[in-house]
């Protein structure tokens, strides 16, 4: 990797963790007058926190960066088609992972390419780094290739990344890298995670330049602990509503998952016998086969879990922001006449849409684990509750033309899917579906698209949540036209050989953008499109194609895809005479109904 032979570096094994990791001592053993480049030392120091992949772009300012992933024994370099897909498999190798998700690109419009994906992290709390190149300082304002110093008609990337990360950094001095890397990763993990940008210019890039106060990375990121008093608050409250038979429900997103809080959610709700609801993205915290598991609670979820919401006198919502889609347009009256207890990783979270009676700034394993203490010295023995589990619908699906039903495609999907397997929706029709027919064992995961919501980021995204996962199958579901967006990245996993699965529901329109338009303006308009022939281009690109225009065609084709262990594409042509369970009210969809013609009339 270094510019001289011989090079030696003797460093402590870590824990796996980042979170829990110690500094780390490195001694570096090399000749007199050996270079250590800046991207040398860049890449150095994420080896050394166990970064094993790096998605980015080619390109002259990212040349130095290409070669020292191309001679690190450990990393991982893909270079994508494109830098905005690269931005999206570096959010996917972060979201079930405690590791750094990592994207690269060239200065100027290779850097302005990973701004999707790094507002993607930003909503979804994934610690990910950038690192894009910059043009030469001692040029600045003469309008060079890819200049972005914002002086004299040239765009300012530092203010612009600024505003789509925690922090962005631009390197001055080569002798501030390893510094500057240290300071980004930790604030890449800090708190709530998110993503984090360093600017390299291309004048400390030159064959003859050296880092020459070379460091590993010294994570020293304190774990967010909850508060003994709060704990206690939250325990007598909660107690007080056991003992006075009270309903209480748990409210679950995606931050428990991200905590890992599996066995301790578990153990709350069987202890205390609690229904449990989740978000989109809470699905699978506990199987949702449990005698406990009550539902989806969102606009395209389950009415059993409306109805267990509705008839609750206590909410505890743990890891969820109370974004948008999961509180029915943040609906105005959602907790009139309950005790809301909130519970998130980030302090800022909390109050932000809904003022908390008991809230808790803290990570969501430690939190749940604290109250179910305090709680349990507290309640004695708790009457086993019976709960009304999914709908009827979960079951029983109209077929209203000869195509496979979207609905009957999700449950297809959910009933072959391996154990521990992980299922992304991307951004349309298809996630409420998934969300609403697939049911999780314990083990699955389910992420949908994040409040950024962009099409097709699961659709690169799962390439590289495959790298971070080799041994947990990873299958995407997405519509047709997230999938023509980006659907060239086939040929990253081809040419890197990452065997995911992308099942496209295909109908030729944009259906959730066609139900928009219908709704508001009782009209449609260039919604619809002409799709390829997928499954052949699947096969002209090297990859595993099928077509299916049944579900028994499906169900063998997937079985396929599962065991061929090759980037598979199966094309699933879906019936357009099919509309998601969908309410903009916690009330059901009848009254969400009433509610907007209300609503309409009001407005005239």
């Amino acid at each position: 990797m270094s510019a001289c032979a011989g090079d030696q570096i003797k460093q402590r094994a870590l824990p796996s963790q980042p979170a829990q990791r110690p500094a780390r001592l490195t001694t570096y053993i090399a000749p007199k007058g050996c270079l250590v480049r800046v991207y040398e030392a860049i890449v150095k120091g994420l080896e050394s926190i166990e970064v094993e992949a790096a998605f980015g772009g080619a390109g002259e300012n990212a040349a130095g960066l290409l070669l020292a992933l191309k001679h690190s024994p450990t990393i991982r370099g893909i270079v994508t088609r494109h830098e905005q897909a690269a931005s999206f498999m570096a959010c996917g190798y972060a979201m079930y992972t405690n590791k750094l998700g990592v994207c690269f690109a060239t200065a100027g419009p290779g850097a302005f390419n990973l701004f999707s994906g790094l507002a993607v992290a930003m909503s979804d709390s994934y610690p990910v780094l950038a690192i894009s190149g910059y043009a030469a300082m001692e040029w600045a304002g003469r309008g060079s290739l890819n200049e972005t110093s914002g002086l004299n008609n040239t765009p300012d990337s530092h203010k612009m990344f600024e505003a789509t990360t925690k922090k962005s950094w631009l390197l001055t001095d080569i002798n501030d890298t390893c510094d500057v890397l240290d300071e980004a990763v930790n604030v890449a993990f800090s708190g709530r995670p998110g993503p984090v940008h360093i600017h390299v210019p291309e004048n400390l890039t030159h064959d003859d330049l050296s880092e020459d106060l070379y460091h590993d990375i010294r994570l020293h990121i304190a774990p967010i602990e909850p508060d003994p008093a709060r704990v206690e608050h939250i325990a007598a409250a909660l107690a007080a509503a056991i003992n006075d038979n009270r309903k209480i429900v748990m409210l679950v997103g995606f931050g428990a998952i991200r905590s890992g809080a599996y066995a301790e959610v578990k153990r709350l709700i069987e202890r205390f016998q609690i229904p449990l609801l989740t978000t989109l993205d809470g699905k699978g915290i506990v199987s949702e086969g449990h005698p406990l598991s009550v539902g989806l609670f969102c606009d395209s979820g389950h009415s059993s879990a409306w109805k267990a919401f509705r008839e609750a006198d206590v909410v505890l919502a743990v890891g969820n922001a109370f974004t948008q889609h999961a509180t029915f347009n943040y609906y105005e009256g959602l907790f009139e006449g309950k005790t809301l207890i909130h519970i998130n990783i980030s302090d800022k979270e909390i109050d932000k849409v809904y003022k908390a009676d008991y809230a808790l700034a803290s990570d969501a394993r430690p939190a749940v684990a604290a109250i179910h203490k305090a709680l349990d010295l507290k309640v004695g023995e708790v009457s086993p509750k019976k709960v009304q589990g999914r709908d009827w619908e979960a079951r029983r699906i109209p077929h209203v033309t000869g195509k496979i039903h979207p609905g009957q495609l999700a449950q297809s999907i959910g009933k072959h899917l391996p154990p521990r397997a992980i299922l992304l929706a991307d951004a349309g029709a298809h996630l409420a579906w998934l969300g609403y027919y697939v049911e999780l064992e314990e083990g699955q995961n389910f992420r949908k698209a994040g409040e950024f919501g962009p099409m097709a980021g699961h659709v690169n995204g799962a390439i590289g949540l495959k790298i971070a996962h080799p041994d947990r199958s990873v299958v995407v579901g997405c519509g047709d036209g997230c999938y023509q967006l980006a659907g060239f990245e086939l040929m990253t996993a081809v040419e890197h050989n990452i065997p995911v699965i992308w099942v496209i529901f295909n109908d030729s329109e944009f259906k959730l953008i066609k139900l928009y338009q219908l709704a508001t303006y009782f009209e449609s308009g260039l919604v619809e499109f002409q799709n390829p022939d997928f499954a052949a281009h699947a096969r002209a690109c090297g990859a595993d194609g099928y077509t299916a225009e049944s579900i028994d065609e499906f169900e063998n084709a997937f079985r396929k895809a599962l065991s061929s262990g090759r980037p598979t594409v199966i094309d699933a042509h879906i019936t357009r005479w099919a509309i998601p369970h969908y309410s903009p009210s916690p009330d059901g969809a009848v009254q969400g109904i009433v509610e907007s013609i209300e609503e309409r009339l009001r407005n005239r």
